[in-house]
């Protein structure tokens, strides 16, 4: 998002133009991710997806969105996966990755993993954890949220409304024998907002949440992460052309215009999508994970959703960002896959999850 709005404001500014209005074009921003996100190696990973045994389609919710999605089944993939922190202060998504195309028939499914994807990211951004689990024995199904990869478009709801994109989607997958066994929602960021939403959304149907890195409040996590953002050094000679002026232009008054403008067009106040409320009352089992470090959704916010749910629990990950955190397989993987296994609201059991463990670096599993 701010490599898209420092690029747009020096071309405007290199072709003679007025200097644009910075809090409306970030308003415009917050309505629709744009583009294709900067840190994602879309290439990469298509080309991995080419070699491997999967299943891909859409479906169409009833807010008239097609939804892409794509189904992995449960099989031994000899994964070997390195996630390789950028160095820099721009968090890219730097990962190795290699696998085996399982020779044996795929065994049946211990429940069905769907996975919702970040902010100006898609379903191919949660690859390895695709694979990760469904080496451990799950079917695993990535969408494309409304707005984002290959799915169509639709009014934003920052979670909001895109939980009943994924309660349609789900519907239309289980009818298909997509979705089969315990169902299980994973998130990462915005998608993690999402399968909040869609927990309450979907209530008994859904057995564990795991949310990584989730806002409390939209309206908040904007006023946390714009800043932070433009804090950063540019990284190109338009970048450096604009950052100045845009610091200045978007003050503390200017980005409140733009998150009203944002809420206006979507007809839905930021500040009224409420994380919190909503997983007070998910009846399934939650795990939240936060990475200390993070500062485009800081810290704060995975307390606050805590704090609002004493049923969840919640693991605050030293020396992890937001980039990272969901990197870290080699790290999260072991308690998120013990936690599917045995978690069982069913029987109104969530045990407290198994304790992370800290291997040395690079990271691989």
């Amino acid at each position: 998002m701010r490599r898209a709005l420092l690029l747009l404001c020096a071309c405007l500014l290199l072709a003679g133009f007025a200097w644009p209005d910075a809090a409306d074009m970030l308003g415009k921003r917050l309505v629709a991710p744009g583009g294709t996100s900067p840190i994602l190696p879309t290439a990469r990973i298509d080309q991995a997806v080419a070699r491997l045994p999967h299943r891909q389609g859409f479906v169409v919710t009833s807010a008239g969105v097609p939804l892409f999605w794509r189904a992995f089944d449960p099989g031994d993939y000899v994964l070997d996966y390195a996630y390789r922190p950028d160095g820099t202060q721009h968090g890219r998504m730097q990962f190795d990755l290699d696998f085996a195309i399982p020779r044996a028939t795929p065994m049946a499914p211990r429940g069905t993993v769907v996975l919702l994807h970040g902010w100006m990211m898609d379903g191919g951004s949660l690859l390895p954890w695709s694979l990760q689990l469904a080496q451990a024995g799950y079917r695993t199904i990535s969408l494309d949220l409304r707005n984002h990869g290959r799915s169509g478009t639709a009014l934003s709801g920052y979670g909001l409304r895109e939980a009943r994109d994924v309660a349609d989607a789900i519907t239309a997958l289980r009818a298909r024998g997509e979705v089969v066994g315990p169902l299980h929602l994973m998130g990462v960021s915005y998608g993690a907002a999402t399968a909040i939403f869609s927990a309450r959304e979907l209530g008994a149907q859904v057995d564990n949440v795991i949310a990584i890195e989730s806002f409390d409040n939209a309206g908040s996590a904007i006023r946390d992460m714009v800043p932070h953002m433009l804090s950063k050094p540019p990284e190109t000679l338009a970048q450096q052309l604009t950052h100045r002026m845009l610091r200045m232009q978007l003050d503390d008054a200017a980005l409140e215009r733009a998150i009203a403008h944002a809420g206006d067009t979507l007809q839905l106040p930021l500040d009224q999508i409420d994380v919190s409320a909503a997983l007070a009352q998910v009846p399934a089992c939650v795990l939240l994970l936060h990475g200390r470090e993070d500062q485009h959704v800081p810290v704060a916010h995975g307390r606050a959703l805590a704090a609002a749910a004493p049923r969840a629990h919640y693991i605050e990950v030293a020396g992890e960002d937001h980039i990272s955190l969901p990197m870290r397989l080699d790290l999260l993987a072991p308690t998120v896959i013990d936690w599917l296994d045995n978690a069982t609201p069913a029987r109104n059991f969530c045990p407290e999850p198994l304790a992370l463990s800290q291997p040395r670096r690079p990271h691989h599993v």
